[in-house]
């Protein structure tokens, strides 16, 4: 059985209000490519399919095309569970149409995939809550397949622990996950090729900054003993660069996200994993990159503004979206921004670092010295590229010399308050 593993779609997820559905558009064509030159029998999918509960109309199309072109006209089956990103309800509001083209919804714990079957020989032999048995066309063996869509206390309806402490709460959350995953593990023969997949972070895993964090601080994380140890293959999601699940002896791998989402994952190779299973054996896991999108990369320009351009003007880093710190001495021009800006219209920031390169030792105590108003425009112009009004700079000494109510009421008049 050959089995395609890919995670993490995020359709609909800009950067810096830059649209990438037509990256997400190409990075899903070329996941179809491979599926079909392997002649994959069955693609998991471990959740996060978009990057709101309310995604655009654009991006649910996108997934519908391109979810229908995996399934190959009902010859390949499709296993979709929700991520934490994901509407439950909205994933599988077009499940009676999915289930007859061998694609499977399931968007909550305890969901139950329905008894239906394709002309092309995939058929739901048996399911329960939480688990499937799969028939496959041309594939002698079935799978079982045990599904955890995303886990919060509220999606599991169960409150984890009568205690706020979160190391107690990590305990118990880690302990729950494992119970059901050893539960629905029961389901699991011989004679089937035993498959898990499931949207959770597992301790020890890298992140990057494009994930939003399960839950604040670590509570909603799971120790890899808890994962399905009899499982061929755990297939898991949310994590945006492609690891396999660290301290866990068997194949648990995170696929990644199709695209590199932040600039935390610059250089990261995004891919999705293939699986070749068969009962009584370990499975051979085959890392498979992928060469779609727009790489994302970071520029230092050390020597300053005429640096950056030359860099620009160039064609470095061709397609890329790009983030520019540049160090200079004193703030950016609009002038500079707007060459800068017209030589690389990728450019997606440009993060001055004001330096002193004839003291850099004493770079930090100059600084100090200087005015606050002095401080507080470079500050400002630091962060947004452009200096700052003069009504926002008298707002703000107005704050710093604790003058409350000439603020207060110069907010209630309308005015931006200082972190506009």
């Amino acid at each position: 059985m050959k089995i395609l593993h890919t995670s993490d779609w995020h359709l609909g997820k800009t950067l810096e209000n830059r649209d990438r559905l037509p990256e997400q558009r190409e990075v899903l064509d070329e996941v179809c490519r491979i599926a079909e030159a392997r002649a994959v029998d069955l693609v998991l999918v471990s959740g996060d399919i978009f990057d709101t509960y309310v995604p655009p109309a654009a991006a649910e199309e996108l997934f519908y095309d391109a979810v229908e072109r995996l399934a190959a006209g009902g010859h390949r089956a499709v296993v979709i569970i929700a991520g934490n990103h994901d509407s439950p309800d909205r994933l599988c509001a077009a499940r009676p149409l999915a289930d007859r083209n061998g694609i499977i919804l399931l968007g909550l714990p305890g969901s139950q995939a329905g008894l239906t079957a394709t002309a092309a020989g995939i058929r739901v032999v048996r399911s329960g809550p939480g688990w499937l048995e799969l028939a496959l066309p041309d594939v002698a063996e079935h799978a079982v397949i045990i599904a955890l869509p995303y886990p919060s206390e509220a999606r599991l309806d169960e409150a984890l622990a009568e205690s706020l402490d979160e190391e107690l709460l990590q305990q118990a959350y880690s302990a729950k996950v494992g119970r059901i995953f050893q539960e629905l593990a029961g389901q699991f023969r011989p004679d089937t090729v035993n498959l898990a997949l499931s949207h959770l972070f597992v301790m020890g895993g890298e992140g990057s900054d494009s994930e939003r964090p399960i839950q604040l601080g670590g509570a909603l994380t799971v120790t890899p003993d808890q994962l399905p140890g009899d499982a061929h293959y755990v297939a898991l999601g949310h994590l945006h660069k492609p690891q396999r699940a660290p301290g866990f002896k068997g194949a648990a791998y995170y696929a990644g996200s199709l695209l590199q989402y932040s600039f935390s994952e610059s250089g990261c190779q995004k891919a999705v994993f293939l699986i070749e299973a068969r009962p009584e054996a370990p499975a051979a896991v085959e890392k498979v990159p992928l060469a779609s999108g727009r790489p994302l990369v970071r520029w230092v320009a050390k020597e300053g503004v005429a640096e950056a351009v030359a860099w620009c003007q160039s064609g470095r880093d061709p397609g890329a979206w790009i983030d520019l710190e540049i160090w200079v001495d004193g703030p950016l021009s609009q002038e500079e921004i707007k060459t800068l800006r017209n030589a690389r219209p990728e450019l997606i920031g440009i993060r001055p670092v004001i330096v002193n390169p004839a003291d850099p030792a004493g770079a930090e105590e100059s600084r100090l010295a200087k005015p606050l108003p002095e401080l507080f425009a470079g500050f400002y112009q630091a962060r947004t590229g452009v200096p700052p009004k003069p009504e926002l700079l008298d707002y703000f000494l107005e704050i710093a010399a604790g003058d409350p109510g000439r603020a207060e009421e110069r907010s209630a008049g309308g005015e931006p308050d200082a972190t506009a």
